[in-house]
């Protein structure tokens, strides 16, 4: 089965189960600081899970586009990956274990859909623990579909068991569902759960059912919502027993795009295979980036400089393989010929998937040039040096200020005899790590939006902000993009030139006005045709579902979104521009807070 089959094949069922299709959404996130991109395909839903009403209504299925970060050192081997796609479905508020379980199962066996062998599969469940049951529920709801005994096994926390993402909020058990490989167990406590190899996870179905409060006690929600993940990578590379992802249909163009531009057979020298598989992965993640809706391009921040890494580890790993010029975007046309399908936004977006992987490989490969410029400027100091060893602190200086790669400062300290203290350039680059960490934090702490009051306040905030911009500057004013937390909101709109002083006190004037004026803000769900007949303001480039939320604040304004708002603005307090500055070409940036 291939990904096309198994995407459609997913989606089906569980519209038969009365699921409605919804769209995926961005690769960058709405209103989340907290992560930089979208990590899984439950990650849009947070709110809904959390309890805001979706338009679709209560049961919703999709696929959606993922990308995780962090373990890029990791990819090249058999299975991790940067971007992948997951498929998913929801229940808020509606079906429960029993439903999800039972739709999992015959999801599975049933030789209309996947048809695995009942005797493959084997479970793991939640095993309890102090102040929480164990799950015997849905071990009981296994054991009635047919799973012996010995194929349900019984797991701690760290295996069994989602969230909250923060410190407070929605969590639950979970069931994750394995296929037995067929290779023999590792020993006599083999089973389901084991990391040895013989059993691969194919799906997680995990229960809203608890809610963690500050004081750390987890009371039972009276709105129980489900949510289930399935990779399709994995999957697939699971029903057609393969041993990696890379020798599936999704990789194989690519690895033979790599072969053609580097001369080199697959599957000969391991080595070289790790560089190939790289290039695959880190070209298909940057596509997808490029090629969303909501434009991201290299940058030394946040999803930017991700994006920038893994051009630049592409590039490094290209020319392992002796290709010394620009070519990812011939990489990157396989995979917009091969997902253009599911995704158009690649084909739509080609042009500039293909400039700026041109751009940013050139600008790299200058940095190499000016890399090895400054090698050669300090190599007459090291050969004076009788023990033949650069410094790591030197290696490191070359990697932190020029963006020079540790492995080539190698392959040049070898060619005249020399070593690198490794061991010393380790020490340094951990540091760096570690201060990097420090400083990012909060940007992966886990992918829950912040819902509290401030939040709430500062969503209400921005529609106001965004109908006085139109108001002040003009109706070519469009969002492109926003960022909420707690503290403050940040949005980023279209104009061609910096806001006067006059400007920005307009603006302030006039959302203060409606403030003051404390408007109703009330919420209907329609279609999007009738939402924009309305006069609501929809995002340029957004995919929206056939029906949408629209909220409307008194008479002053009205836009398509998802929430959360307050429901008067009187509630909101003073509102204040802290900053208006130039965020990218054509578009400006401003920075509020509420007093």
């Amino acid at each position: 089965m291939d990904a096309n089959e198994l995407r459609t094949k997913y989606i089906e069922f569980f519209k038969s189960k009365g699921h409605v299709q919804i769209q995926g959404k961005s690769l960058i996130p709405d209103n989340d600081p907290t992560v930089l991109f979208t990590t899984a395909g439950m990650h849009p839903l947070v709110p809904y899970i959390l309890g805001e009403p979706h338009p679709a209504g209560t049961r919703l299925t999709n696929y959606q586009k993922c990308i995780r970060t962090g373990d890029i050192e990791s990819v090249g081997d058999a299975s991790h990956l940067t971007f992948f796609e997951m498929l998913g479905n929801w229940s808020l508020g509606d079906y429960f274990k029993e439903e999800a379980i039972s739709m999992s199962f015959e999801f599975l066996t049933d030789p209309k859909w996947l048809g695995i062998p009942i005797e493959k599969i084997g479970v793991t469940v939640f095993a309890g623990e102090p102040g929480i049951p164990r799950d015997e529920e849905s071990a009981a709801i296994w054991k009635r579909l047919g799973i012996p005994e010995e194929r349900i096994r019984f797991l701690p926390r760290e295996d069994n068991w989602w969230g909250p993402a923060g410190t407070t909020g929605p969590c639950g058990p979970d069931t994750e569902m394995f296929i037995d490989t067929g290779r023999p167990a590792c020993g006599p406590d083999c089973g389901p759960g084991c990391k040895c190899g013989k059993w691969l996870e194919i799906w997680n179905d995990v229960f809203m059912q608890y809610n963690k409060t500050a004081d750390g006690s987890y009371v039972p929600l009276s709105r129980k919502c489900v949510d289930t993940g399935m990779g399709i990578e994995r999957t697939v590379t699971i029903l057609n027993g393969k041993k990696s992802v890379y020798e599936t249909e999704i990789f194989l163009p690519l690895i033979r795009a790599v072969e053609n531009l580097a001369g080199y057979t697959y599957g000969t020298d391991p080595e070289k295979d790790t560089s190939v598989r790289i290039i695959c992965d880190h070209g298909r993640a940057s596509t997808f980036i490029l090629g969303d809706p909501k434009a991201v391009t290299p940058s030394n921040v946040g999803a930017g400089y991700v994006l920038r890494r893994l051009i630049r580890r592409a590039v490094r790993h290209g020319r392992k393989l002796g290709i010394n010029r620009a070519f990812l975007s011939e990489v990157a046309a396989v995979v917009v010929e091969q997902l253009k399908g599911p995704y158009p936004e690649l084909e739509e977006n080609r042009d500039r998937i293909f400039s700026e992987l041109q751009k940013e490989e050139n600008k790299f490969l200058e940095t190499l040039q000016k890399g090895e410029h400054e090698f050669e400027k300090i190599l007459p100091n090291l050969l004076k040096d009788p023990r033949r060893v650069m410094s790591g602190r030197l290696a490191f200086k070359l990697y932190d200020t020029y963006g020079f790669p540790i492995e080539l400062t190698e392959e040049l300290a070898a060619e005249h005899g020399l070593s690198v203290n490794r061991e010393e350039f380790d020490e340094a680059f951990k540091k760096h790590q570690e201060l990097s960490r420090a400083g990012s934090e909060q940007v992966f702490k886990g992918g829950l939006a912040d819902h509290g009051e401030m939040a709430v306040k500062y969503h209400t905030a921005t529609h106001l902000l965004h109908k006085a911009l139109k108001i002040v500057l003009g109706d070519h004013v469009a969002q492109k993009g926003s960022n909420i937390t707690s503290e403050r909101l940040r949005f980023d709109f279209s104009h061609p030139m910096p806001m006067t002083p006059e400007e920005i006190a307009r603006v302030e004037a006039i959302v203060n006005e409606q403030i003051q004026r404390d408007l109703p803000v009330t919420m209907e769900i329609m279609s999007l045709e009738e939402a924009k007949a309305a006069g609501a303001i929809a995002l340029f480039g957004e995919k929206y579902e056939s029906q949408v939320k629209v909220y409307t604040i008194g008479d002053f304004s009205k836009e398509v979104c998802g929430g959360p708002h307050v429901d008067r603005t009187g509630k909101l307090g003073k509102f204040k521009i802290q900053k208006e500055q130039s965020s990218s070409a054509g578009v400006r940036r401003i920075r509020a807070v509420l007093e």
